[in-house]
């Protein structure tokens, strides 16, 4: 196991998102034994490092400085020094601008190592109670109306799981956007001040969501849970849905399994299926429940 961070080496390093204590043992070594500490806040980090005892120097680099910064720190690493990026909360290069310090150092030639961490996203995906075998994150929505209203339109037919980070100033006008642009009684879960003392998950529709903020001013920091666009449920007649009951039976399959099948993806129950399967006249052996 390396015990000491590789000379010209760039760690990305995943900080707590609220509870100090989410940070990992490593990522505290990590930060103790680089060089140099590239923070989008060194203010912000330096309470950070101060609680863990962590001397390392500090230099910042954030959304302003970046373009300025960037060859300074590749000169830092391709002189041996090793730096670890970190962001106000969770990980870095993540919806921040230590994407574009990950790029140029992938050019360069240089090291990257990840330091997991926590993140908010996934954080609020896993306690949602909505689906997670597959999502997407968004990040932050726009700030302006109508471009907002034409990214979520190109979300329409999105049908998992979606993931948004947004402030208490737009979450109204959000919401609003959703249910016009989508549908007010889509779920959606509402996390907000994630892992710190008013952590708090609110669940409903989008309506509902929109009702509830309306008597409550929104605080903290958000990050919405939506859920994706319902599979399309086929409407068939009485004697297409014998005749796709036959084909499947046809296969070998059983009535309850047929009419099991053929239950996800039309508006009619298992339940009323079965009784149709039934009453089907089957001329070759086929297998009964």
């Amino acid at each position: 196991m390396q015990t000491d961070p590789k000379p010209g080496t760039l760690y990305i390093v995943g900080t707590p998102i609220g509870n100090l204590e989410d940070i990992t043992f490593r990522a505290v070594r990590i930060l103790q034994n680089v060089d140099l500490i590239a923070a989008e806040d060194t203010r912000h980090t330096g309470k950070l490092l101060q609680h863990f005892q962590v001397k390392t120097p500090q230099i910042s680099y954030h959304e302003h400085n970046r373009h300025s910064r960037i060859p300074e720190l590749l000169e830092y690493m391709a002189n041996g020094q090793a730096i670890a990026l970190v962001s106000d909360a969770g990980m870095p290069a993540v919806s921040d601008p230590g994407y574009e310090l990950v790029i140029a150092c992938v050019e360069a030639g240089i090291t990257v190592v990840p330091i997991p961490g926590a993140s908010a996203a996934i954080t609020a995906l896993i306690a949602s109670g909505l689906p997670t075998d597959r999502f997407a994150f968004e990040g932050f929505l726009p700030a302006k109306a109508g471009k907002r209203r034409e990214f979520l339109e190109s979300l329409q037919t999105e049908s998992r799981t979606l993931i948004f980070y947004e402030s208490p100033y737009r979450l109204q006008e959000s919401l609003q956007d959703f249910a016009t642009v989508w549908s007010g009684d889509r779920q959606i879960v509402i996390a907000r001040e994630l892992t710190k003392l008013y952590e708090e998950f609110w669940r409903g529709t989008i309506a509902e969501a929109i009702a509830h903020y309306s008597q409550r001013e929104p605080q903290g920091e958000f990050t919405l849970v939506l859920a994706g666009k319902p599979p399309e449920q086929v409407q068939l007649t009485e004697a297409q849905l014998k005749a796709e009951l036959l084909a499947i039976i046809s296969q070998g399959i059983s009535r309850s399994q047929a009419s099991r099948q053929l239950a996800k993806i039309t508006s009619v129950s298992r339940r009323e299926l079965y009784q149709l399967a039934l009453s089907l006249e089957i001329d070759t052996e086929s297998p009964t429940p």
